[in-house]
């Protein structure tokens, strides 16, 4: 297929899909190796990253998104009514920084970790599109595990889970000894 056709083909989906299509299903609609694919769509990257375009080309997770540029964005604002501005509070920071390091993770051991109940901030992330549910634990009682979501990832500007900020190991073993304190359980912790 001709390089400027299949770049047009790429672009047509993700404009239409208006979400981030995973490259597997991307290399299989268009019958194209997957390295094919990521040659062609670096090489549309680098061709929206020009200052005359108002779109950018964005890597999430190993799919690939349609979005606009950052700097079109007072533009678009006076065309649009602005929705009201959600802002995390410092429990719900709190409880989504646990689910980012720790997914899957449930509810319990949120609240293990945080020593209060969380169902507020928990439902409050999942209704702002940051957590969702990844589904049960096969254990008594079926608690259901969260993760976070792409829209996670593109809020806070990281392409994957690996570009969160590294936690230090002792940062990390305070946080057990805290939880663990704050249940009250006794398990063997290696240091």
């Amino acid at each position: 297929m001709d390089k400027e056709k299949l770049k047009g083909i790429i672009e047509s989906i993700l404009f239409t899909m208006g979400e981030s299509v995973e490259k597997e299903r991307l290399a299989a609609v268009l019958d194209i190796s997957q390295e094919e694919l990521f040659m062609t769509l670096m090489e549309m990257k680098a061709e929206y990253s020009r200052d005359s375009r108002g779109i950018t080309l964005i890597e999430l997770d190993g799919a690939w998104q349609l979005c606009t540029k950052i700097e079109t964005y007072d533009y678009i604002r006076k065309l649009v009514v602005q929705p009201r501005k959600r802002s995390l509070t410092d429990v719900m920071l709190e409880t989504l920084s646990i689910i980012a390091y720790k997914q899957p993770v449930t509810r319990q051991e949120i609240e293990a970790i945080r020593g209060v109940k969380s169902d507020f901030s928990v439902n409050k992330l999942i209704e702002y599109g940051l957590v969702c549910e990844l589904g049960r634990l096969d254990t008594i009682g079926r608690p259901i595990v969260f993760g976070t979501t792409e829209e996670f990832l593109r809020c806070f500007g990281v392409s994957s889970l690996e570009e969160l900020p590294d936690i230090d190991e002792i940062t990390k073993q305070g946080f057990m000894e805290e939880a663990i304190e704050e249940v009250g359980a006794t398990v063997d912790v290696e240091v």
